[in-house]
Parts: C-alpha cells; structure tokens; sequence
C-alpha cells in the first residue's frame, strides 16, 4: 500500500521545487567542473616554480583607499565574488521558503534536522579533537560544518543518472538549509566589532532595494549599483560583507505576479547562477585554494590538531550527523524512507555532503585570521576530496542497482497465463529484483500457499 507524500521521509517535489532541482543539476555539474579547474591550477601554480607570482596576484591590492575598500585580489574574492554566491543563494532560498520544500512543515523538518545534526556532529567531533590534544584550537569549530553545494551536486550528477529523484531532493534542499546555517555562523560567530552607523545604513540600501524589485522596478542601471552600496555599507560595519549578498536574495519577492511565467526571485536567479558557478567561485578557488603540498606541509598538517579535527568532521562527522538525524525522525515520527530509497543511498548522500570547500575555506580564513591558514587549507582539500570519494563510490554502487532494477522491471515477464504468482515471483528473482515479503515467503515455501 503507497504511504501518503506527507508521511514520507523523501516525498515528492513541489512544482517549483522540481525546476530548481532541474536547473541545479544542468548547471552545478558544469560550475562544479569550473570550481575543479580553478582549484587544480591554484595548486599547480602555487607549487611550480612560479610561485612567487601566485602570490603576488593574489596580493595584488586594488580599489578606492577613500572608501576603505583597497583591498587585496584575495580579499575581493572572499569578500565580493562570494557576496554573488551568497546572492543566489539568498534568491534560491527565498524561493524554497516561499514556493518549494521548505514550504510545507512536513517536508522541511526533514531536511532541516538533518542539516544541523550535519553540522552539530563535526563541530562536536573537531572540539573533542582539539580538547583533548595539547597546541590544539576550537576556534576552526565551524570550519568541517558546512557543504559545498557545487562539488556535491556536481558528483551526484556525474555518478548518479539512475539514482531516485528523491535522494537528489533531498541533497539539495539539505545543502540549502545547511547554506543558510552556514550564513547565520559567519554574521553570528565571526564578527568581532559592529559600527552600527554603516550597518543602519546596509540595511536601508537593501530595504530600498526589496522595494524596488516588489514594485516592479528593476532597472539594473540602478538596482545594481544600488546592492553594491549595500554590500560596501556592509562591509564597512564590520559584518562580513557576503551577508548583504544573502539579504539582498531574500529581500526579492518570490511569488509569481499575473501574467508571469516565473517569479523575480526565479528570473533573477537563472540570470544570475551563471555568474556565480561560472565565474565568482572559480576565480575565488583560483586565489584561495593555491597551497604548497609537500612531504612537509603533509606531516605538520597529520600533527596538527586543528588539520585532524577539519578532516575527521567533514568525512566522518557530516555523513554520522545527517544519518542520525535522519534515523531519529524516521524512528520518532511517521516519516518513513520513500519506497524503493535504502539507508546506503543515505549514507552515501551524507559523505558528498562532506564536501566543504568553498565555505569551509572562507570559515577557515575568518576564524584565524592569517594563522594556520596552510593546514586549515590542506585539510579542507584533503577531507573534501576523500569524502567525494568515498560517497561517489558508494553511489555508484546504488546507481548500478537502480539500473538493473530498471532493467528488471521494463522487460516484460513471460505470457504465461497458466502461471501462478509463485513462478512468477521466482522469475523475478532469476532477474535479480528485489521481491515484496509476501512474494518472497511464496518461494520459500515452494509456492504452497499461493493462489
């Protein structure tokens, strides 16, 4: 009997929510590729015999001293090319909020308990790291907590053509949710002094903005100047700037007007991911991910504490976090797995959400501040690349199972209309299909019970 789409653990897509996913994956596959290449060559760069000039790029300063914004190439990549990330993903939760899964209570409890248990086990897991380990710091806490949403659709979509489209919903709205924790962590966390004045004044910028787009006028010669001020007010308060990017997204209405096709919030956000998974993250894994990597670098990062905690939340803590999590709701509440997902699709879905690059190496920066930056890199390169593989190989495995299901249930059976359900129940089996308990019981009794 089919269980009701309110009392599944993965249900059903809203309409909205079914477009996101589809422009995720045509997307995300190719700026994950992007973020790839620009962090390949920052490693290239950085440990050829060029390297002098890397570093030189990447302290390039540039920018008006009047306005305290000449800052270095690097700066404005953590400070401006990711305020355009944040952006879409401000537009794409507002749209999530207001038309898609985390709409309906029953579907976004799921997803949201299983991103803080995917963030509250790797701090826990770092903290105990570093407690207990003399030199260590519990400042890079939230460093293994968040998920590079690019990287793990990215890998799902390379690895996963037959896998449910459940499992792909629900490592998107998860990486969603764990976005907007990830934005609450840096505001909340990581800003040491307020000027008030300035942030008064981003707030007022974006306030105007909101208005302008729900009325309709969305001139870009003066929206996007306008969010620029935003962002500069921003971060002249002392906030991180990549805040006025997230405000900015939610502040645009995500409700289809009459005679629309699609809301702002939607329009804006297929304009805009372009941009971001295109060029911002990539230019920002060119200046931020070139790290030396030698036999050195890798012994003082296998002995630092600070390097041990990153690599041990993010491959082992993130996938323990969200299976538990989502175990504890599927055990203490109606919510069931959708028919046909099995616990390894889970697992394997919570080790791609250990993939923490591009926000973990921004929390990394912000949380020690030009010290320990070497390791924290390295052990986000290394802990990122070893939980994409792991999840990738455990779902290609499930992949292969899904095609052969497929394959198993699309070739008819024989028309044999003298045979019972047990001979039919073992032909399914021959096939390899996974068979109800009712069919299974037939064939073990040899079909004496059958009908």
């Amino acid at each position: 009997m089919a269980r009701t789409a309110a009392g599944r653990l993965f249900s059903k897509l809203t309409p909205s929510s079914e477009r996101n996913l589809a422009d995720m994956l045509r997307t995300e596959r190719a700026g994950g590729v992007l973020l790839l290449i620009g962090t390949i060559i920052a490693l290239i760069w950085a440990n050829s015999a060029w390297a002098e000039s890397y570093d030189s790029l990447r302290e390039f300063h540039i920018g008006p001293e009047a306005l305290h914004l000449n800052l270095s190439l690097e700066a404005w990549a953590q400070d401006g090319l990711l305020a355009i990330f944040f952006f879409v993903i401000g537009l794409e939760l507002k749209r999530e909020i207001v038309a898609g899964e985390l709409r309906r209570p029953a579907t976004a409890v799921v997803p949201i308990v299983a991103a803080i248990g995917g963030m509250a086990v790797p701090a826990l897991l770092y903290v105990l790291v570093n407690v207990m380990q003399e030199g260590g710091s519990t400042d890079g806490w939230a460093v293994p907590t968040a998920t590079d949403i690019a990287f793990a659709v990215a890998v799902l979509a390379v690895v996963g053509r037959w896998l449910p489209n459940a499992l792909r919903a629900f490592l998107l709205t998860l990486a969603v949710v764990d976005d907007l924790l990830a934005i609450i962590i840096i505001a909340v966390f990581f800003t040491d002094e307020v000027h008030f004045q300035w942030l008064a004044a981003s707030l007022a910028c974006i306030v105007v903005f909101g208005l302008l787009a729900r009325k309709g006028l969305t001139n870009p010669f003066i929206l996007i100047p306008l969010g620029f001020v935003a962002w500069a007010f921003m971060h002249a308060s002392g906030v991180h700037a990549t805040i006025a990017g997230v405000a900015l997204g939610l502040s645009v209405p995500a409700i289809v007007r009459n005679g629309k096709k699609s809301s702002l919030a939607e329009h804006w956000e297929h304009l805009w991911r372009p941009v971001s998974a295109g060029f911002a993250v990539p230019v920002f894994a060119l200046l931020s991910a070139g790290v030396v990597v030698s036999s050195a670098t890798l012994l003082v990062a296998a002995q630092d504490p600070v390097a041990q905690g990153v690599v041990i939340g993010l491959v082992l803590g993130k996938p323990l976090g969200i299976v538990l999590a989502t175990f504890l709701v599927a055990t203490f509440t109606k919510a069931q797995l959708d028919r046909g997902l099995s616990w390894w699709d889970v697992i394997g879905m919570g080790f791609l959400a250990g993939i923490g690059f591009t926000v973990s190496l921004l929390i990394g920066d912000l949380a020690f501040d030009g010290e320990r930056v070497e390791e924290v890199k390295v052990s986000v390169l290394i802990a990122s690349l070893t939980a994409a593989i792991i999840g990738a190989l455990l779902l290609i495995w499930r992949d292969r199972h899904y095609r052969k299901l497929y394959t198993v249930r699309s070739t008819p059976l024989p028309d044999n209309r003298l045979a019972d359900r047990a001979e039919l129940a073992k032909e399914l089996k021959k096939r390899g299909a996974d068979l109800h308990e009712e069919d299974a019981e037939l064939i073990a009794g040899d079909g004496k019970s059958a009908t």
